[in-house]
């Protein structure tokens, strides 16, 4: 549903879609025909291509298996199946994942979750592929050093969704912060303080130069001209989280945005500037299709 929403986006900057499961072509076609689907479903009859791709989902199997109350096996099951217990309709799914080809048809990229309700949207696979996304609900705050616009990737999330929020920064004239590998000052970063349910990930920083600052002689990473961080988080999709936003229209992140500033003279007191990010909640669509007989 997230994918058929942002359609005309990919469209736009070059890029096809289409989807491979294992459902028949009568669910598929069901399923198109309920939520309006404008991209190919394809279907993939035995799970053949599936296993070609090397993504078949083995541990659906195992749930039935001579293995199943195995811990270990339950386990996986939990992480990589369902939480609340596989059905034998599931021997042949696959883990769930996304392929970028290119015109020729090569795989150029791959992105997988390592949780079956995980899922990147649109707008986190075009930031990982360099391509950039319409921003939403964009806010500007200024302070002493830097002008900051920053905005979520998605307007609207489900649970198990990857998305990021984004700052465009521009340090003032003559200042600069710190990049990673500056041990001796605040790196600029974003630090997400509530809710819980949000788990952060690695920030993904741009490439930084060398600055030498010439009271102390020294050479130190640092942003000087305008840059962008981007903070990956993902909405925890367990069963247990997904009771604490269940039927709530939207969610609001807290955090601050993290750095030290200085000119070519002085260096400036740490700064922890509070942000904030509210997005739309996007329930799950769990029921299969009814298929007219």
């Amino acid at each position: 549903m997230e994918l058929q929403g942002r359609v005309k986006e990919l469209q736009a900057q070059g890029l096809g879609l289409a989807t491979i499961s294992y459902d028949s072509r009568e669910v598929i076609a069901a399923f198109v025909k309920q939520y309006g689907i404008t991209f190919p479903m394809l279907s993939d009859p035995g799970s053949e291509t599936i296993k070609r791709y090397g993504i078949l989902n083995t541990v659906a199997v195992e749930a039935f298996g001579p293995n199943r109350d195995d811990p270990a096996v339950k386990a996986a099951v939990r992480q990589y199946v369902s939480e609340v217990g596989a059905t034998p309709n599931m021997a042949g799914i696959a883990f769930p994942g996304t392929f970028i080809l290119d015109r020729q048809g090569r795989v150029t990229s791959r992105l997988f979750e390592d949780f079956y309700v995980e899922r990147n949207t649109v707008a986190s696979v075009l930031k990982q592929l360099g391509v950039g996304g319409e921003s939403v609900g964009a806010t500007t705050v200024s302070t002493e050093h830097l002008e900051v616009t920053t905005y979520p990737s998605d307007a609207t999330i489900a649970a198990g969704n990857r998305f990021s929020v984004v700052l465009d920064i521009t340090p003032k004239r003559g200042m600069h912060v710190y990049a990673p590998g500056a041990s001796s000052y605040r790196i600029v970063s974003v630090k997400i303080t509530d809710p819980p349910i949000i788990r952060v990930l690695s920030p993904r920083y741009p490439a930084s130069e060398i600055y030498h600052f010439k009271p102390l002689n020294e050479r130190v990473p640092v942003y000087q001209k305008p840059f962008s961080l981007a903070q990956e988080l993902v909405l925890e999709g367990d069963v247990k989280s997904q009771g604490t936003y269940r039927g709530k229209d939207s969610l609001t992140i807290t955090g601050t945005l993290e750095y030290q500033a200085c000119d070519d003279k002085i260096c400036y007191n740490p700064v922890s500037l509070p942000l904030s990010w509210t997005v739309t909640l996007r329930p799950l669509v769990f029921q299969r299709p009814t298929v007219a007989r």
